[in-house]
């Protein structure tokens, strides 16, 4: 999940415009040469856009690749055909998923480790609004080696954005992903981190981790302000989810931006989440 930082945003964002024109003067005014171990080939976009995302922006992360602002995306999902449907919550908001958890009902563990107390209290705190849904999978926060293991990074502003957290897709076996990493950085979530705000993170991306997908992938500028982007679909369907809106619902878990607040479940979260789960 990414933090704007534009002046204009859908959501009714706050801005901090002096940090998103010290970034883009800093950035402008500094020639960097590229790293030949941070260039992404042509034939690994070719696949990142063949599994329905958006090739802009794509970072190399190690082994992984990181795709709109918060993905991880692994070789083995890269070598992966996507045959999963796209899920319809409203004309511009929609969810998809490339695989979903398995074997079904089953309890994931949930780890943190050499992270602050707010981010341990925030993932208990995000387990438990996972768990009143009575889904079919259930969360355990386990002292270590979880089925998920919450990390740490540190990473400052870029471009206008910060990332404040980050994971990725279940595998084809359909196990969770196994790995979020959150941002200690200052600029995330200050000095003294909002417990609200950062379960709402933690929230999001266990979302990514059991197959959820932005819901605005169709159209990022509805939370992340500035050009409408589509994250692409990979032409593969949509299903549309019986009770759910015709027209925009600003308030989804799995909006690709955040607004800065504790964003938890909406009616319509709730209604793909069971339909999944």
């Amino acid at each position: 999940m990414k933090k704007q930082h534009l002046l204009k945003i859908g959501v009714g964002m706050l801005c901090v415009t002096s940090m998103l024109f010290s970034c883009t003067k800093n950035n402008q005014s500094v020639e960097k040469k590229a790293d030949p171990a941070t260039q992404v080939s042509a034939d690994v976009l070719k696949n990142i856009s063949a599994l329905g995302f958006s090739t802009a922006d794509v970072r190399k992360q190690g082994d992984n690749y990181l795709v709109e602002g918060d993905i991880l995306l692994t070789s083995a999902n890269l070598s992966e055909a996507s045959t999963s449907p796209n899920l319809r919550i409203a004309e511009t908001e929609q969810y998809r998923t490339t695989n979903l958890v398995k074997n079904l009902p089953r309890t994931i563990t949930v780890s943190v480790s050499n992270l602050p107390t707010v981010f341990a209290t925030a993932t208990a705190n995000a387990i438990a609004r996972y768990n009143a849904l009575n889904l079919t999978i259930t969360f355990q926060v386990v002292s270590s080696g979880g089925n998920i293991q919450i990390i740490g990074f540190n990473e400052g502003p870029s471009g206008g954005y910060i990332t404040l957290g980050s994971s990725g897709f279940p595998t084809s076996a359909g196990n969770p992903y196994n790995q979020i990493q959150m941002n200690t950085n200052a600029a995330a979530y200050g000095t003294n981190p909002d417990l609200g705000y950062v379960t709402s993170v933690i929230q999001h991306e266990i979302g990514h981790c059991i197959g959820f997908r932005h819901t605005d992938y169709f159209n990022r500028a509805f939370s992340c302000g500035g050009t409408a982007t589509n994250e692409g679909s990979a032409g593969i369907g949509a299903i549309n989810i019986p009770g759910t809106p015709t027209a925009a619902d600003a308030a989804s878990w799995m909006l690709a931006c955040s607004n800065g607040s504790d964003r938890t479940f909406n009616a319509n979260d709730k209604i793909a989440l069971n339909y999944l789960y």
